[in-house]
Protein backbone atom coordinates (compact mmCIF):
# COMPACT_ATOMS: atom_id res chain seq x y z
CA UNK A 1 0.00 0.00 0.00
CA UNK A 2 2.85 2.39 0.84
CA UNK A 3 4.33 2.11 -2.68
CA UNK A 4 0.87 2.72 -4.14
CA UNK A 5 0.41 5.89 -2.07
CA UNK A 6 3.86 7.21 -3.05
CA UNK A 7 3.01 6.58 -6.71
CA UNK A 8 -0.30 8.44 -6.37
CA UNK A 9 1.44 11.42 -4.73
CA UNK A 10 3.99 11.55 -7.56
CA UNK A 11 1.17 11.41 -10.12
CA UNK A 12 -0.37 14.44 -8.40
CA UNK A 13 2.62 16.71 -9.12
CA UNK A 14 2.14 17.01 -12.93
CA UNK A 15 -1.62 17.33 -12.39
CA UNK A 16 -1.13 20.28 -10.04
CA UNK A 17 1.35 21.91 -12.43
CA UNK A 18 -1.16 21.50 -15.27
CA UNK A 19 -3.99 22.98 -13.18
CA UNK A 20 -1.77 25.91 -12.23
CA UNK A 21 -0.75 26.51 -15.82
CA UNK A 22 -4.32 26.28 -17.11
CA UNK A 23 -5.61 28.66 -14.40
CA UNK A 24 -2.83 31.12 -15.15
CA UNK A 25 -3.45 31.09 -18.93
CA UNK A 26 -7.24 31.34 -18.63
CA UNK A 27 -7.06 34.21 -16.14
CA UNK A 28 -4.60 36.30 -18.12
CA UNK A 29 -6.41 35.64 -21.42
CA UNK A 30 -9.42 37.41 -19.87
CA UNK A 31 -7.54 40.01 -17.80
CA UNK A 32 -4.21 41.65 -18.55
CA UNK A 33 -2.17 43.10 -15.65
CA UNK A 34 -3.27 46.56 -16.88
CA UNK A 35 -6.94 45.56 -16.51
CA UNK A 36 -6.29 44.26 -13.00
CA UNK A 37 -4.56 47.53 -12.07
CA UNK A 38 -7.50 49.62 -13.37
CA UNK A 39 -9.92 47.47 -11.37
CA UNK A 40 -7.95 47.89 -8.14
CA UNK A 41 -7.02 51.57 -8.53
CA UNK A 42 -10.32 52.77 -9.96
CA UNK A 43 -10.96 53.90 -13.54
CA UNK A 44 -10.87 57.63 -12.70
CA UNK A 45 -7.50 57.44 -10.92
CA UNK A 46 -5.89 54.90 -13.30
CA UNK A 47 -3.24 57.08 -14.92
CA UNK A 48 -0.41 55.32 -16.83
CA UNK A 49 1.97 56.16 -13.96
CA UNK A 50 -0.41 54.76 -11.33
CA UNK A 51 -0.94 51.56 -13.34
CA UNK A 52 2.80 51.05 -13.77
CA UNK A 53 3.43 51.69 -10.05
CA UNK A 54 0.69 49.18 -9.09
CA UNK A 55 2.23 46.53 -11.38
CA UNK A 56 5.75 47.08 -9.98
CA UNK A 57 4.56 46.88 -6.35
CA UNK A 58 2.83 43.51 -6.98
CA UNK A 59 5.29 41.98 -9.43
CA UNK A 60 3.06 42.16 -12.51
CA UNK A 61 5.63 44.21 -14.46
CA UNK A 62 7.60 41.05 -15.34
CA UNK A 63 7.20 38.87 -18.48
CA UNK A 64 4.63 36.08 -18.30
CA UNK A 65 6.69 32.90 -18.86
CA UNK A 66 10.17 33.82 -20.19
CA UNK A 67 12.34 36.80 -19.28
CA UNK A 68 14.57 37.23 -22.34
CA UNK A 69 16.45 40.12 -20.74
CA UNK A 70 17.63 38.03 -17.76
CA UNK A 71 20.40 35.45 -17.75
CA UNK A 72 20.72 31.89 -16.45
CA UNK A 73 17.87 30.46 -14.42
CA UNK A 74 16.45 33.98 -13.96
CA UNK A 75 15.08 33.71 -17.51
CA UNK A 76 12.50 31.33 -16.04
CA UNK A 77 12.35 32.32 -12.37
CA UNK A 78 12.06 36.08 -12.92
CA UNK A 79 8.57 35.81 -14.48
CA UNK A 80 5.00 36.26 -13.32
CA UNK A 81 4.20 32.54 -13.67
CA UNK A 82 7.11 31.38 -11.50
CA UNK A 83 6.64 34.14 -8.94
CA UNK A 84 2.86 33.83 -8.61
CA UNK A 85 2.15 30.14 -9.26
CA UNK A 86 5.03 27.74 -8.64
CA UNK A 87 5.79 28.87 -5.10
CA UNK A 88 2.35 27.65 -4.09
CA UNK A 89 3.81 24.12 -4.07
CA UNK A 90 5.45 25.23 -0.80
CA UNK A 91 1.99 26.52 0.28
CA UNK A 92 3.27 30.08 0.04
CA UNK A 93 0.19 31.89 -1.24
CA UNK A 94 1.59 35.40 -0.89
CA UNK A 95 -0.65 38.43 -0.59
CA UNK A 96 -3.88 39.39 -2.29
CA UNK A 97 -3.99 42.42 -4.57
CA UNK A 98 -5.41 44.47 -1.69
CA UNK A 99 -2.36 43.58 0.45
CA UNK A 100 -3.96 41.05 2.83
CA UNK A 101 -2.16 37.79 3.67
CA UNK A 102 -4.00 35.01 1.79
CA UNK A 103 -2.91 32.17 4.12
CA UNK A 104 -4.21 34.09 7.14
CA UNK A 105 -7.51 34.85 5.39
CA UNK A 106 -7.92 31.15 4.58
CA UNK A 107 -7.26 30.15 8.21
CA UNK A 108 -9.74 32.73 9.51
CA UNK A 109 -12.48 31.81 7.03
CA UNK A 110 -12.13 28.02 7.23
CA UNK A 111 -14.05 27.92 10.54
CA UNK A 112 -17.30 29.48 9.26
CA UNK A 113 -17.16 27.29 6.13
CA UNK A 114 -16.75 24.12 8.18
CA UNK A 115 -19.50 25.24 10.58
CA UNK A 116 -21.91 25.01 7.65
CA UNK A 117 -20.35 22.20 5.65
CA UNK A 118 -19.86 19.55 8.35
CA UNK A 119 -23.44 19.48 9.75
CA UNK A 120 -24.80 19.73 6.21
CA UNK A 121 -22.70 16.76 5.15
CA UNK A 122 -23.53 14.59 8.18
CA UNK A 123 -27.26 15.38 8.31
CA UNK A 124 -27.65 15.18 4.53
CA UNK A 125 -25.93 11.80 4.36
CA UNK A 126 -27.99 10.38 7.24
CA UNK A 127 -31.28 11.70 5.83
CA UNK A 128 -30.63 10.56 2.25
CA UNK A 129 -29.50 7.02 3.19
CA UNK A 130 -32.36 6.59 5.69
CA UNK A 131 -34.97 7.80 3.17
CA UNK A 132 -33.48 5.61 0.42
CA UNK A 133 -33.58 2.52 2.68
CA UNK A 134 -37.20 3.35 3.56
CA UNK A 135 -38.15 3.52 -0.12
CA UNK A 136 -36.36 0.23 -0.84
CA UNK A 137 -38.07 -1.41 2.14
CA UNK A 138 -41.47 -0.36 0.70
CA UNK A 139 -40.37 -0.84 -2.93
CA UNK A 140 -43.05 -1.22 -5.60
CA UNK A 141 -45.66 0.40 -3.33
CA UNK A 142 -47.38 3.80 -3.42
CA UNK A 143 -44.92 5.09 -0.82
CA UNK A 144 -41.99 4.18 -3.07
CA UNK A 145 -43.69 5.70 -6.14
CA UNK A 146 -44.58 9.02 -4.51
CA UNK A 147 -41.23 9.13 -2.74
CA UNK A 148 -39.44 8.93 -6.09
CA UNK A 149 -41.79 11.55 -7.55
CA UNK A 150 -40.99 13.82 -4.60
CA UNK A 151 -37.24 13.31 -5.12
CA UNK A 152 -37.51 14.15 -8.82
CA UNK A 153 -39.53 17.27 -7.96
CA UNK A 154 -36.92 18.35 -5.40
CA UNK A 155 -34.12 17.77 -7.93
CA UNK A 156 -35.93 19.88 -10.50
CA UNK A 157 -36.07 22.97 -8.30
CA UNK A 158 -33.13 25.37 -8.42
CA UNK A 159 -31.02 25.77 -5.29
CA UNK A 160 -31.70 29.51 -5.45
CA UNK A 161 -35.41 28.82 -4.89
CA UNK A 162 -34.67 26.97 -1.63
CA UNK A 163 -32.41 29.79 -0.42
CA UNK A 164 -34.70 32.70 -1.29
CA UNK A 165 -37.86 30.82 -0.27
CA UNK A 166 -36.31 29.74 3.05
CA UNK A 167 -35.13 33.26 3.87
CA UNK A 168 -38.57 34.70 3.08
CA UNK A 169 -40.59 32.05 4.94
CA UNK A 170 -38.45 31.30 8.02
CA UNK A 171 -36.68 34.62 8.58
CA UNK A 172 -38.96 37.31 7.17
CA UNK A 173 -42.45 35.82 7.66
CA UNK A 174 -41.94 33.70 10.80
CA UNK A 175 -38.97 35.69 12.23
CA UNK A 176 -37.45 32.52 13.71
CA UNK A 177 -33.79 33.15 12.80
CA UNK A 178 -31.79 36.06 11.31
CA UNK A 179 -32.02 36.33 7.54
CA UNK A 180 -28.22 36.63 7.14
CA UNK A 181 -25.01 37.39 9.01
CA UNK A 182 -22.62 35.54 11.27
CA UNK A 183 -21.41 35.66 14.88
CA UNK A 184 -18.61 33.92 16.72
CA UNK A 185 -18.99 31.37 19.52
CA UNK A 186 -22.28 29.75 20.47
CA UNK A 187 -24.21 32.71 19.09
CA UNK A 188 -23.27 31.46 15.60
CA UNK A 189 -25.82 28.63 15.92
CA UNK A 190 -28.82 30.89 15.24
CA UNK A 191 -27.14 32.08 12.02
CA UNK A 192 -26.29 28.54 10.87
CA UNK A 193 -29.61 26.74 11.41
CA UNK A 194 -31.31 28.06 8.28
CA UNK A 195 -28.41 27.66 5.78
CA UNK A 196 -27.72 24.13 7.05
CA UNK A 197 -31.41 23.14 6.84
CA UNK A 198 -31.74 24.60 3.33
CA UNK A 199 -28.57 22.85 2.14
CA UNK A 200 -29.78 19.48 3.47
CA UNK A 201 -33.25 19.84 1.92
CA UNK A 202 -31.87 21.04 -1.42
CA UNK A 203 -29.60 18.00 -1.77
CA UNK A 204 -31.82 15.24 -0.42
CA UNK A 205 -33.71 14.58 -3.70
CA UNK A 206 -30.72 13.70 -5.89
CA UNK A 207 -28.86 11.87 -3.09
CA UNK A 208 -31.85 9.71 -2.20
CA UNK A 209 -32.37 8.66 -5.80
CA UNK A 210 -28.66 7.78 -6.12
CA UNK A 211 -28.63 5.66 -2.93
CA UNK A 212 -31.98 4.03 -3.77
CA UNK A 213 -30.55 2.87 -7.13
CA UNK A 214 -27.51 1.38 -5.38
CA UNK A 215 -29.63 -0.44 -2.80
CA UNK A 216 -32.06 -1.81 -5.43
CA UNK A 217 -29.12 -3.20 -7.41
CA UNK A 218 -27.74 -4.93 -4.32
CA UNK A 219 -31.09 -6.30 -3.13
CA UNK A 220 -31.49 -8.41 -6.27
CA UNK A 221 -28.21 -10.30 -5.77
CA UNK A 222 -27.85 -13.94 -4.78
CA UNK A 223 -26.47 -13.29 -1.29
CA UNK A 224 -29.65 -11.38 -0.39
CA UNK A 225 -31.84 -14.28 -1.52
CA UNK A 226 -29.65 -16.59 0.56
CA UNK A 227 -30.06 -14.34 3.60
CA UNK A 228 -33.84 -14.36 3.18
CA UNK A 229 -33.80 -18.15 2.74
CA UNK A 230 -32.03 -18.40 6.10
CA UNK A 231 -35.04 -16.70 7.69
CA UNK A 232 -33.61 -13.22 8.30
CA UNK A 233 -36.11 -10.38 8.50
CA UNK A 234 -36.20 -7.79 5.71
CA UNK A 235 -34.85 -5.10 8.07
CA UNK A 236 -31.83 -7.25 9.02
CA UNK A 237 -31.23 -8.04 5.35
CA UNK A 238 -31.27 -4.33 4.51
CA UNK A 239 -29.06 -3.07 7.34
CA UNK A 240 -26.66 -6.02 7.82
CA UNK A 241 -26.16 -7.13 4.23
CA UNK A 242 -27.42 -4.65 1.62
CA UNK A 243 -26.12 -1.51 3.34
CA UNK A 244 -22.74 -3.10 4.09
CA UNK A 245 -22.20 -4.34 0.53
CA UNK A 246 -23.31 -1.01 -0.94
CA UNK A 247 -20.62 0.87 0.95
CA UNK A 248 -18.05 0.97 -1.89
CA UNK A 249 -20.19 3.01 -4.34
CA UNK A 250 -21.41 5.13 -1.41
CA UNK A 251 -17.83 5.81 -0.26
CA UNK A 252 -16.87 6.71 -3.84
CA UNK A 253 -19.21 9.67 -3.68
CA UNK A 254 -18.86 10.50 0.01
CA UNK A 255 -15.10 10.49 0.66
CA UNK A 256 -14.36 12.59 -2.40
CA UNK A 257 -16.73 15.26 -1.10
CA UNK A 258 -15.14 15.49 2.38
CA UNK A 259 -12.01 17.50 1.40
CA UNK A 260 -14.12 19.85 -0.70
CA UNK A 261 -16.12 20.74 2.43
CA UNK A 262 -13.19 22.97 3.40
CA UNK A 263 -13.77 25.09 0.30
CA UNK A 264 -17.17 26.23 1.48
CA UNK A 265 -20.40 26.74 -0.44
CA UNK A 266 -20.27 29.57 -2.95
CA UNK A 267 -24.03 30.20 -3.13
CA UNK A 268 -25.04 29.63 0.50
CA UNK A 269 -22.23 31.71 1.99
CA UNK A 270 -22.85 34.56 -0.44
CA UNK A 271 -26.62 34.70 0.16
CA UNK A 272 -26.33 34.39 3.95
CA UNK A 273 -23.35 36.79 4.23
CA UNK A 274 -21.22 34.18 5.99
CA UNK A 275 -17.49 35.06 5.91
CA UNK A 276 -16.28 31.67 4.70
CA UNK A 277 -14.04 30.48 1.89
CA UNK A 278 -16.90 30.30 -0.61
CA UNK A 279 -17.78 33.98 -0.28
CA UNK A 280 -14.04 34.77 -0.25
CA UNK A 281 -13.69 33.10 -3.66
CA UNK A 282 -16.74 34.89 -5.08
CA UNK A 283 -15.43 38.27 -3.87
CA UNK A 284 -12.01 37.53 -5.42
CA UNK A 285 -13.59 36.65 -8.78
CA UNK A 286 -15.66 39.85 -8.74
CA UNK A 287 -12.56 41.91 -7.89
CA UNK A 288 -10.47 40.00 -10.50
CA UNK A 289 -7.95 39.21 -7.75
CA UNK A 290 -5.78 36.59 -9.45
CA UNK A 291 -3.70 35.94 -6.33
CA UNK A 292 -6.73 34.70 -4.36
CA UNK A 293 -8.31 32.82 -7.30
CA UNK A 294 -5.15 30.83 -8.05
CA UNK A 295 -4.71 30.01 -4.34
CA UNK A 296 -8.27 28.70 -4.02
CA UNK A 297 -8.02 26.68 -7.26
CA UNK A 298 -4.73 25.16 -6.07
CA UNK A 299 -6.15 24.25 -2.65
CA UNK A 300 -9.24 22.76 -4.30
CA UNK A 301 -7.06 20.60 -6.57
CA UNK A 302 -4.91 19.38 -3.67
CA UNK A 303 -7.98 18.53 -1.57
CA UNK A 304 -9.61 16.67 -4.47
CA UNK A 305 -6.48 14.54 -4.99
CA UNK A 306 -6.36 13.82 -1.25
CA UNK A 307 -10.03 12.83 -1.42
CA UNK A 308 -9.37 10.34 -4.23
CA UNK A 309 -6.52 8.75 -2.28
CA UNK A 310 -8.71 8.51 0.83
CA UNK A 311 -11.40 6.87 -1.31
CA UNK A 312 -8.96 4.17 -2.42
CA UNK A 313 -7.86 3.56 1.17
CA UNK A 314 -11.47 3.36 2.38
CA UNK A 315 -12.15 0.59 -0.16
CA UNK A 316 -9.66 -1.65 1.64
CA UNK A 317 -11.37 -0.97 4.97
CA UNK A 318 -14.90 -1.96 3.88
CA UNK A 319 -13.90 -4.81 1.55
CA UNK A 320 -10.88 -6.97 2.54
CA UNK A 321 -10.72 -8.36 -1.01
CA UNK A 322 -9.53 -4.99 -2.33
CA UNK A 323 -5.73 -4.62 -2.44
CA UNK A 324 -3.84 -1.44 -3.34
CA UNK A 325 -0.95 -2.53 -5.55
Amino acid sequence: MFAYLIRRVLYAIPILIGVNLLTFVLFFVVNSPDDMARMQIGVKRATPEAIERWKVERGYDKPMFLNSEAGGTARVTDTIFFDKSLRMFAFDFGRADDGRDIAREIRDRMGPSLAIALPTFALGLFAAISFALLLVFFRATYLDFWGVVGCVAMMSVSGLFYIIGGQWLVSKLWSLVPISGYASGLDAARFLVLPVAISVIAGIGSSTRWYRTIFLEEISRDYVRTARAKGLSELRVLFRHVLKNAMIPILTGVVVVIPLLFMGSLLVESFFAIPGLGSYTIDAINAQDFAVVRAMVFIGSVLYIVGLILTDISYTLVDPRVRLE
